[in-house]
């Protein structure tokens, strides 16, 4: 790169990138969600040292001590007929949030220099994560309160770790990121979020319902996020989508795509139903 065509540096790059490896270095459930908000105010209000230099993300976020990680099948299943059951199943809301406000400042973290210096992606995609991160942290700060207003706390049960699997997997390709965690994981909250909502209602627990209600909202924006900026990159990159998409969904996702979707909402987050509708019948006829 010569100096007549030099790279495209946003001034604050640096400055945000720092304020999101604090975050992921930030323990305590509530804490990493207050240094996010205040990551997103100083973003806004541009009060960045000209001077900072680059800091890296840790490979792994800091976790506080509780909950304790275990197994997918040692975690309380979530009935709805006790409080207990009520209060595990927000537990289990409130742990993925914690690990969505992660994702969405390790993606700034990560793959922020990469997106501006040599995707030329400018402020428009720092500015669509670093919204995800602060809806992810209110999300998270809701359910807390919403325990601690049932006599719980986050950390009060088991809860397992394979959210961060996929950010482990996907360290070394923003595309297989995007493709994983919001196109696959996140749309697979679309799907569930509404029945969950419609149980804890018939319940009588309207408040904890108005919080998913919420946070499916905001849900389905932060997957047309990630499809928008998936689409993006594979265009400047001249890749197909959809053949990029079906690759990174089998060399990266563990799991299988489960029917029901909620194709209506996965339609308003710009998620064709091609993408999963085909990788569903795919994988149906390997197991043939």
């Amino acid at each position: 790169m010569t100096a007549s065509n030099p790279v495209p540096q946003h001034p604050d790059l640096n400055g945000l990138i720092a304020d999101a490896v604090k975050v992921l270095q930030t323990a305590d459930g509530a804490e990493k969600a207050q240094a996010a908000l205040a990551a997103a105010d100083r973003w806004r209000a541009k009060q960045y040292d000209p001077n900072s230099t680059p800091v890296s993300p840790p490979d792994i976020p800091a976790r506080p001590a509780k909950p304790i990680l275990s197994a997918p099948k040692d975690v309380p299943r979530r009935r709805l007929g006790s409080p207990e059951g009520k209060i595990a199943l927000i537990h289990a809301i409130a742990h993925i949030e914690l690990n969505a406000i992660d994702l969405a400042w390790d993606m700034i973290a990560r793959f922020g220099h990469t997106a501006v210096t040599r995707l030329h992606l400018g402020q428009a995609f720092l500015d669509d994560w670093v919204q995800v991160g602060e809806e992810e942290a209110s999300h998270f700060l809701f359910l807390n309160q919403r325990l601690e207003d049932l006599n719980s706390y986050y950390g009060a049960t088991l809860a397992h770790d394979g959210l961060w699997d996929a950010a482990k997997d996907t360290r070394e390709d923003i595309l297989a990121r995007l493709s994983i965690v919001p196109m696959v994981l996140e749309a697979r909250g679309l799907d569930v979020n509404p029945g969950m909502s419609e149980r804890l209602r018939a319940s009588g627990d309207d408040i904890t319902a108005e919080i998913l209600d919420l946070i499916y909202q905001d849900e389905i924006g932060h997957v047309k996020i990630g499809t928008y900026w998936f689409h993006k990159i594979c265009s400047i990159r001249g890749l197909d989508a959809k053949t990029t998409f079906e690759s990174n969904l089998r060399n990266y996702f563990k799991g299988q795509l489960k029917p029901p979707f909620n194709n209506e909402a996965r339609e308003l987050a710009g998620l064709p139903a091609d993408y999963y509708e085909r990788s569903v019948q795919k994988d149906l006829r390997r197991r043939i």
